[in-house]
């Protein structure tokens, strides 16, 4: 692990200089236009990273985006990985090492959910407080390396409470429809039958996807702080279930997104 972490660090910093990122952020399915408001400096392809894995969705941009947002130097994943795209989980977190090793001290996460709680409607925003992982692996299984982190890394408070209380603050003064609650992590791709939706519920869901937590577990490992955020693009309540549109979410994605980046943004300049 290091020292493939060491070959893709060194091809960044040859290309980036001497910009240093303070902060990360991952941008998930239909929620890369934060970008537009980053003044780029740098946007280099996953492709072109030796070890980086390359997404294989056609709405995932797949670029590494180094600029400023709101004064603070950021590196944006444009295009995050899943585990079922086929990678490893070490695979899906080895971005998440590459930006800690090049120096952020803050991991924002932006990912698209479906709702479980019938409170939770679709287009509305989450703060994911905590999360149940559902997914068959940690990206943590094999040898721990403890240059990297402990071998039984703590996971009481997963998510930042200070950064929830701001997100939720901004959130109400801007009047931003915007809760918190528990994200529960399941493989994918296929959506939940209706069995499965009201399992997730009982078991404690406010909302489910297919991402997110491989990258906070790794990111809790490093001692990195994470702040993350679900758009809600459709309802998995079993009583009213309609069938999936990959197009409906990724339009609801779309129409919610100028709120998270809001939200995202005034964070991001509190720091």
């Amino acid at each position: 692990m290091l020292q493939v972490l060491k070959e893709s660090v060194e091809y960044l910093k040859r290309k980036i200089g001497e910009f240093e990122p303070e902060v990360g952020i991952v941008l998930g399915t239909g929620l890369g236009g934060l970008v537009k408001d980053i003044e780029i400096i740098h946007s280099i392809m996953y492709s072109s990273i030796p070890n980086f894995p390359i997404s294989t969705l056609e709405f995932h941009s797949g670029k590494l985006i180094f600029g400023t947002l709101e004064g603070k130097k950021v590196v944006a994943m444009q295009g995050r990985l899943h585990y079922y795209e086929g990678y490893s989980m070490q695979q899906i977190t080895f971005p998440i090492r590459v930006l800690k090793a090049l120096g952020i001290k803050h991991l924002f996460v932006s990912n698209a959910a479906g709702s479980l709680n019938k409170d939770f409607k679709k287009g509305d925003l989450m703060i994911i407080s905590d999360h149940i992982n559902l997914q068959p692996e940690s990206p943590l299984r094999g040898i721990n390396d403890s240059d990297l982190g402990p071998r039984f890394p703590d996971m009481s408070q997963p998510y930042n409470r200070p950064l929830i209380a701001q997100g939720l603050k901004i959130a109400e003064t801007e009047k931003i429809t915007c809760h918190q609650g528990v994200y529960v992590a399941v493989t994918g791709p296929n959506l939940e039958t209706k069995a499965e939706y009201k399992y997730l519920r009982i078991i404690g869901g406010d909302a489910v996807g297919m991402s997110t937590v491989p990258e906070v577990i790794v990111a809790n490992h490093m001692g990195l702080p994470v702040f993350a955020i679900s758009v809600l693009t459709d309802e998995g309540f079993p009583e009213e279930l309609l069938p999936f549109s990959l197009e409906e979410i990724l339009e609801t994605a779309a129409q919610a997104e100028p709120k998270m980046t809001h939200i995202l943004s005034q964070l991001i300049s509190n720091l």
